[in-house]
């Protein structure tokens, strides 16, 4: 009798520690879930910045562009050629 309880205690035992040691894990699994989500979203407004900030500068250059060739006439002189 005092063998089986004995044993009952110590399965019980290591079912708890086994649960606790499932827990931690899921715990930390979740905080590193959370971390790299947030290096990701770090990253992907980092790169929408920067996609932004290049899109401004080649419409800008496009405009200057635009401008220094620009011929006075509507549509712009790319179409606006006639061939003699």
């Amino acid at each position: 009798m005092a063998w089986r309880q004995l044993f009952l205690i110590c399965c019980l035992s290591a079912v708890v520690l086994l649960s606790t040691e499932n827990r931690q894990k899921l715990q930390a699994d979740a905080l590193r879930k959370e971390h790299y989500e947030e290096q990701r979203n770090e990253f992907e407004n980092f790169v929408e910045e920067q996609n932004d900030e290049q899109e401004e500068r080649s419409r800008e250059a496009i405009e200057q562009w635009r401008q220094w060739h620009s011929d006075g006439l509507y549509p712009p002189y790319l179409y606006n050629r006639h061939h003699i």
